[in-house]
């Protein structure tokens, strides 16, 4: 067994240096929805793996580019790391306690957008390397990274990317953006995500908002004409109306309801944090919350906009109403079948006014929880994080993993930064800086044991 003292005690030695490299990345802005400070993230990443001893190149893409990086190892195995360097839009940005790019040390958590999601992931896999070497002087095995910047716009040009590289990006793993521990501090490790499919549905009723006075009662109102559309779309029982919609749901194995019925119930903790009193459908926890959570698609509201939403009254009938709706996929659904079936039905439910605009999608996909490669990283996690990883089949976000599963045939496994409280998408998103070392402690030992 490979003795860790040298490398823990490096990385403990200098936390503070890694902990300002990373505040340097996130104080740069690369906000892909805003196509802000993305080339000049793409350049920074790149410069910080040359720093390591990379290769690294930019490829530019239809939008953001990627940037591929590669370092030889003592094997010729190779472990393909994905990051991105795209986050979300900081708004609100009135909710912040302290300014979204401009990162604050504050009570053991760093805060800053895009901290947790994806930059500290990213920068805790450079400083597991930067011990590797100060012990070594070479790393144990082949490592390479793909960084895209559209991640959270669904990474719409990275499947050419990686279908037109895969010699490039050729590897026997990969260790996928995140990871994170849940309510109880226990590392999670998440083997598949959920697809997903993100549109916009709008209706134009008429060329201008009218009195409402005037056309209340003898112009068709857009607001109403969609309120009407999305009542089809799913009813109060929240089944999902479309016809066909379920047709290639796979269920769930029997080893991966297993997997799930190991894990805790999650629902105090959830109405705990959330401030719920209860979940849809009448469920009270236990493994019918868990299978629920990840295994059935879903049809989401997320944002509906309409006619006058200022202070006061204005007696106004909109021309103009959309909603922006998301479709989370399991295993078998794809989001080219989910666009096809939704058109059909608002065609057949009289809607064939509402326009559909695709904003991206991504296919499920899992990794097999006994493949070998799932061991050595679940094991590699027990020194560090003091308790064994568990076993998730599948999370219900959803990412490009697919892209990697289907042209690059690895396995893939996530390890990561995340905490429950690290508001992921949100304002004050922030990671724990003792998990950040745990993370970093983990990425080593998974080098270490996959060059073996």
């Amino acid at each position: 067994m490979t003795d860790y003292t040298r490398i823990d005690a490096y990385l403990e030695s200098h936390l503070d240096e890694s902990i300002a490299e990373l505040s340097r990345l996130c104080a740069q802005p690369s906000v892909s929805a805003q196509n802000w400070g993305l080339v000049e993230t793409a350049e920074m990443v790149a410069e910080m793996l040359r720093k390591r001893g990379f290769q690294a190149s930019i490829h530019p893409t239809g939008g953001a580019p990627v940037v591929f990086a590669e370092r030889k190892g003592r094997s010729d195995k190779t472990l393909l790391f994905y990051n991105h360097y795209d986050v979300q839009p900081p708004e609100p940005i009135e909710l912040w306690e302290s300014p979204p790019f401009e990162p604050t040390l504050r009570g053991g958590h760093l805060y800053a957008r895009g901290v947790g999601d994806d930059k500290s992931p990213l920068v805790s896999r450079l400083f597991a390397i930067d011990s590797l070497l100060d012990q070594d002087g070479e790393l144990p095995c082949t490592v390479k990274f793909v960084i895209e910047g559209e991640e959270e716009t669904s990474s719409v040009h990275l499947k050419p990317f990686v279908q037109n590289n895969a010699d490039l990006l050729k590897a026997d793993a990969c260790v996928w953006e995140f990871g994170t521990v849940d309510f109880r501090d226990v590392p999670i490790q998440y083997l598949g995500l959920r697809g997903i499919c993100y549109v916009e549905l709008s209706v134009e009723t008429a060329n201008q908002d009218v009195h409402s006075g005037l056309g209340g009662s003898i112009f068709p109102n857009a607001a109403w004409r969609l309120v009407w559309a999305l009542s089809t779309l799913k009813g109060p029982d929240e089944r999902i109306r479309i016809p066909h919609y379920y047709d290639h749901v796979r269920p769930p194995t029997a080893r991966e309801q297993a997997l799930l019925a190991e894990l805790p119930d999650p629902a105090e903790e959830y109405k705990t944090r959330y401030g719920l009193k209860g979940f849809l459908k009448g469920i009270q926890g236990g493994q019918e919350l868990r299978l629920a959570e990840v295994y059935e698609p879903t049809c989401t509201i997320c944002g509906l906009t309409s006619g006058y939403q200022g202070p006061g009254s204005k007696t106004v009938l909109p021309a103009k109403a959309s909603a922006k709706v998301d479709f989370r996929l399991v295993p078998d659904q794809t989001p080219e079948e989910t666009l096809r079936l939704l058109r059909a039905h608002l065609d057949e439910q009289g809607f064939s006014d509402v326009q559909i605009t695709f904003l991206g999608g991504e296919a499920p996909a899992t990794t097999d929880p006994d493949d070998p490669f799932v061991k050595l990283v679940v094991d590699a996690a027990e020194a560090p994080y003091g308790v064994k990883m568990q076993v998730v089949p599948m999370v219900g976000g959803s990412g490009p993993n697919h892209i990697f599963k289907e042209t690059l045939h690895v396995p893939i496994v996530t390890a990561g930064t995340g905490h429950p409280g690290g508001q992921t998408h949100a304002p004050n998103e922030n990671i724990r800086i003792d998990l950040y070392l745990k993370a970093a402690r983990h990425i080593a030992r998974i080098l270490k044991e996959f060059g073996r």
